[in-house]
C-alpha cells in the first residue's frame, strides 16, 4: 500500500505582519500556491515555519485555519517539539483534533533519554492518537542521537510510528543504514532543505521536506527521479543549488525563504520572530542575485 506521505512536502512558512502578529490571509495564499506548484503535502510548525516561536494559541488558530482552507487537497503534517511527554501528548491530541493527518515529533531534548526513554516517549504519543507519527531524527537540533537500530525498534514496537525524517548528517549513508534496519516498517523522508535529496531518494527515501520557496524545483526533481531520469533531476538540482546552499546558513534560512516568497507576491512581509535572524542589506543583495540565477 502506498504511504500517505511521499514526494515533496514543503514546510509552510508562518507569515507575520510587520508588528509580528500572524497573517492568516498570507498563510492561506501560501498554502494554495504550494499546492498549485505540485506539493504532495504540507508541513506545519516545522523549523522552517518558526514553530519554535509560536504561541500555543497561535498554533491552534493556524492549524484550524490551514486544515479548513486546504480541505483535504493534500495531507497535513504537524510538527511537535514539546520536550515533556505529557506536553507532547497534549499537543499531538490537539493537532489531530484540529485536522492534522500526521505528526512530525522531535524526541525529548532537554533531559535527553536513553533508547528506552525514547521508545516510551513515542509510545505514549502513539497510545493517545490515531494518526501516523513521523520521528524527526535531527540530532543537530535536538542533540538526541537515534541510531538505525533504535529507529527500527520504534517502527516495530510503537504502533503509530510509520515515518522517520532523517536529518542526521551524512544523511545519505544514514538512509541506507536505516532502510536496511527497518525494511518496510517505516517510510523514510529527507530534510535539511533537500541538499542531498537525490542521493537520499536513490537510497530509499520516499520524499523530502524542504522550505516553502522552491517547491516547483523540488517537485521537478522528484518527478524526474520517479520517471527514472536522474540526469534531468541533477540538471534541476544544480540550478537550485546556490539557493539551497544559501538557505542552509544557520538562523538565516527562514528570512531568506520569506524574502523569496515576498518577491513573488505570495506573502506580504518577510518579518521573522526572535530568535530568528533577518538578512542584512548585503544579504538581501546576495539573495536577489541568487534569485536571478535560480528562477
Amino acid at each position: 500500500m502506498e504511504p500517505l506521505l511521499k514526494g515533496v512536502i514543503p514546510i509552510l512558512a508562518t507569515p507575520f505582519f510587520e508588528d509580528g502578529s500572524v497573517d492568516l490571509d498570507s498563510q492561506r495564499r501560501l498554502a494554495d500556491d504550494l499546492i498549485e506548484q505540485g506539493a504532495h503535502g504540507l508541513g506545519v510548525f516545522g523549523n522552517a515555519g518558526e514553530g519554535y516561536a509560536l504561541l500555543s494559541s497561535e498554533k491552534r488558530e493556524l492549524m484550524q485555519t490551514i486544515a479548513r482552507h486546504v480541505d483535504g487537497r493534500v495531507p497535513l503534517v504537524a510538527g511537535v517539539g514539546a520536550t515533556g511527554t505529557l506536553a507532547a501528548v497534549e499537543d499531538c491530541r490537539m493537532l489531530e483534533g484540529l485536522g492534522a493527518n500526521a505528526l512530525m515529533v522531535l524526541p525529548p531534548y532537554y533531559l535527553k533519554p536513553d533508547g528506552e526513554g525514547v521508545v516510551a516517549f513515542y509510545r505514549a504519543i502513539s497510545d493517545a492518537v490515531t494518526i501516523p507519527i513521523m520521528v524527526q531524527d535531527a540530532p543537530m537540533l535536538s542533540g538526541v542521537a537515534m541510531p538505525p537500530a533504535l529507529l527500527a525498534r520504534l517502527g516495530r514496537e510503537v504502533e503509530r510510528v510509520a515515518y522517520a525524517k532523517v536529518e542526521a548528517p551524512p544523511t545519505a549513508p544514514k538512509i541506507t543504514a536505516v532502510a536496511g534496519a527497518v525494511g518496510e516498517a517505516v517510510t523514510l523522508m529527507g530534510g535539511l532543505n533537500g541538499q542531498f535529496m537525490i542521493e537520499e531518494i536513490q537510497r530509499g527515501a520516499r520524499g523530502v521536506m524542504p522550505a516553502a520557496d522552491m517547491t516547483s524545483l523540488f517537485v521537478a526533481i522528484w518527478n524526474a527521479l520517479e520517471a527514472g531520469d536522474a540526469g534531468q533531476a541533477w540538471e534541476v538540482f544544480v540550478r537550485a543549488l546556490p539557493l539551497i546552499r544559501y538557505e542552509l546558513q544557520p538562523g538565516l534560512g527562514v528570512s531568506a525563504a520569506k524574502h523569496n516568497l515576498v518577491s513573488r507576491g505570495i506573502i506580504k512581509t518577510a518579518t521573522v520572530r526572535e530568535p530568528t535572524r533577518s538578512l542584512d542589506a548585503a544579504g538581501l543583495d546576495e539573495l536577489a542575485q541568487l534569485r536571478k540565477l535560480v528562477y
